[in-house]
């Protein structure tokens, strides 16, 4: 009996190391996975280009991949299609209006694995202009002695800011709060967003790294016209809404630009953050009504303005302001 014990002791403790240092796969408890029929979710791209990657990039003779077309990762996810990107291939979104950095996760990625262990990756990398790109610090645990085969299998415990962490209709969220300390973008003006396969093999020759520079292990090769990451869709969680594109109009800011003092017209409490261009919150504060905000001791710039519910902080609008000395 004691022995029995002792194994049931060590199975239990090998279980516990084996597992990874992040959020497990979608239907276990803990997991950060967002559905794709969330009410999280505000907006999806609109817009995408293309370049699609090899079929298999150790053997360039069979091609690029070709299944799917642009439009099938435009839209909610989960309608069935999705474009194949091929090892090493990537697609840039673009969006009706900029992501913005809110509290937690900004927007997620969706991928098509078919179970919680079939899983395909992707870097993720955003842009303010189209031009400059920052990466999403990413971190790979799975172990790069052996190659994780083409029908091979991950742990979502050992990925980390890796899009296709989880299954086919539950997205990978990603927080622009990562990059805040990054330069040449704006993470409340996030107009592009990158998705990279990371090809997988461990290969010297064509491996792909994470921020830690480890090899990105991930079912390699998949020699097929749909290999790779296949994106099904991207939906925005924070979105830059200006008072034009918001039909209710629930809050009013005026005058702006301003020098000195900004008028806040809300009808009903409502909690304002205050964000500067770098994304970092100033001043945070409630409204119930009307109230004047006073900005005489602020630098002459470009901030931002979240306003949101006060019962479940749920976004309501978001606004630039102009400072002018």
């Amino acid at each position: 009996m004691r022995f029995g014990i002792l194994f049931l002791l060590v199975g239990v403790f090998n279980l516990v190391l084996a597992q990874g240092s992040y959020a497990p796969d979608a239907d276990t408890p803990g997991t950060t996975a967002m559905h794709k029929d969330s009410s999280a979710f505000v907006a999806w791209a609109t817009g995408a280009t293309v370049e699609r990657g090899w079929q298999n990039i150790l053997d360039t003779t069979l091609g690029k991949t070709t299944v799917g077309s642009v439009s099938a990762a435009l839209g909610q996810a989960g309608d069935g299609s999705v474009i194949s990107l091929g090892d090493g291939g990537e697609i840039i979104l673009t969006f009706d209006s900029p992501v913005m950095n809110g509290a937690g996760a900004d927007f997620a990625v969706f991928e098509n694995g078919f179970d919680n262990n079939f899983l395909e990756l992707a870097f993720v990398e955003v842009s303010s202009n189209g031009v400059d790109f920052v990466r999403f610090p990413s971190h790979s645990e799975t172990q790069t002695s052996t190659q994780v085969g083409g029908f091979g299998t991950l742990d979502a415990t050992m990925i980390h800011n890796l899009a296709g962490k989880y299954k086919a209709k539950y997205g990978t969220p990603f927080d622009l709060e990562d990059l805040i300390d990054s330069s040449g973008i704006d993470v409340n003006n996030i107009t592009h967003i990158k998705i990279i396969d990371v090809v997988g093999s461990i290969n010297d020759s064509v491996a792909r790294y994470d921020s830690y520079g480890n090899k990105v292990n991930d079912p390699f090769p998949t020699p097929f016209p749909s290999g790779g990451f296949d994106l099904d869709g991207v939906g925005v969680v924070h979105q830059f809404v200006g008072v034009e594109e918001n039909m209710s109009n629930r809050i009013q800011l005026y005058p702006n630009p301003t020098s000195d003092f900004l008028n806040i017209r809300a009808k009903e409490e409502v909690e304002l953050d205050i964000f500067n261009h770098k994304g970092q919150r100033l001043k945070h504060l409630k409204v119930k009504q009307s109230q004047q905000l006073d900005f005489r001791s602020f630098a002459e710039g470009i901030y931002y303005i979240r306003i949101s519910n006060t019962r479940n902080n749920q976004l309501i609008q978001a606004e630039r302001i102009v400072i002018i000395k």
